[in-house]
């Protein structure tokens, strides 16, 4: 399948598609690892969470960012 062809299906159509490719990704059995840069970040948001100095937006405010 092309790009051009999912740009030919309806919006329910794609999201359709889109949840049948996540469902047969969560249940496939490969255990992809994931990649040394995520580690590296989540302790990086961690370390900022636990000394305090992270900062968290609200729903609203990630909608406003995003207009």
């Amino acid at each position: 399948m092309m790009a051009v062809d999912i740009k030919k299906m309806s919006i329910s159509e794609r999201l359709r598609t889109m949840e049948a490719i996540w469902d047969s990704l969560l249940y496939d059995d490969a255990n992809m690892p994931s990649p040394a840069w995520h580690g590296s970040i989540l302790a990086e948001r961690k370390k900022k969470i636990d000394d305090g100095s992270a900062t968290f937006l609200s729903i609203e405010e990630v909608k406003e960012r995003h207009q």
